[in-house]
């Protein structure tokens, strides 16, 4: 080989390598991006699944006949925007539930779980009349609690108004705990 020929073999080779660092670079670029945007829709996704706060419900003695641990929650706490509770089981597991006054005014109650997502443990939010399910999406107009069972619908808990307070009994919780 002559020397022209080896400058050109050379120039070949140097030019070559450089392609091959190039696409190494191309490569690792692309995966860094994929993985960033990988991060971004995961964050965007679960920047509105934040768990609405709840208030530990505090239990006290009511009226004959109902047991000390039954929850009783003044019906002036409550409205049309889902209120969101702790209970605290005989075992200190939480139960979570929530209170709305639907809009045909009617005082509602269910657990922050369905018998379908339960296990997602991601309750719901609500949605202007609607409370949805956090995890499979699905709407439940705040009517339809406690008048629908089964499926993603909120599991419904029974409840009495009296007087001025709404009272759910603490055996009704207390037999809810494997949602939890």
């Amino acid at each position: 080989m002559d020397t022209k020929s080896q400058m050109r073999a050379d120039k070949k080779a140097q030019f070559s390598e450089g392609s091959k660092a190039k696409g190494k670079t191309t490569a690792i670029l692309v995966a860094i991006a994929v993985v960033l945007a990988g991060v971004g829709v995961f964050l965007v996704m679960n920047a509105s699944n934040e768990t609405p706060p709840a208030t530990a419900v505090a239990t006290s003695p009511g009226s004959s006949g109902s047991d000390s641990r039954d929850v009783r929650i003044a019906l002036s706490d409550l409205s049309s925007t889902a209120k969101f509770f702790d209970y605290k089981l005989s075992d200190n597991k939480p139960v979570r539930f929530f209170v709305i006054k639907s809009s045909d005014g009617v005082y509602r109650a269910a657990l922050d779980a369905c018998d379908t997502c339960y296990h997602a443990k991601k309750g719901y939010q609500q949605e202007g009349d609607d409370m949805v399910c956090r995890n499979c999406g699905l709407h439940f107009h705040s009517a339809k609690i406690n008048e629908v069972h089964g499926g993603c619908n909120p599991v419904g808990l029974p409840r009495t108004v009296e007087g001025d307070q709404l009272v759910i009994k603490a055996s009704e919780l207390e037999s809810r705990g494997g949602y939890f």
